[in-house]
């Protein structure tokens, strides 16, 4: 896996699979996705990241993988996932995401 370059002071860390995993958790959580599910969304974020060919990737990208990824299994999640990644300074942010959802 690529190294991670960190958005907010440009330092490098390994890629921390746990660290995706409790993401994801979170935002799934008491969603009806399944465990088999859970897993091969980590594997196909990974199989993305991996397809890149870099040796670094900034973490604002690996973001985004993950908001694709997520979309495609549960809106809900996606928006909690994208409230926390993006953070929504306010209501009207929130309800322009939901309102791209509805538009889609």
């Amino acid at each position: 896996m690529p190294r991670v370059i960190k958005q907010k002071d440009n330092s490098r860390e390994p890629f921390d699979e746990q660290k995706l995993r409790e993401g994801l958790y979170r935002s799934l959580e008491k969603r009806p996705v399944g465990e088999e599910e859970i897993e091969t969304l980590i594997e196909d974020i990974k199989k993305d990241i991996r397809s890149s060919g870099e040796r670094e990737i900034p973490s604002r990208l690996i973001g985004e993988v993950v908001m694709q990824n997520l979309r495609k299994i549960d809106e809900v999640a996606f928006i909690r996932f994208a409230s926390v990644y993006r953070r929504f300074e306010d209501i009207n942010e929130f309800s322009e995401e939901v309102e791209k959802l509805s538009n889609d």
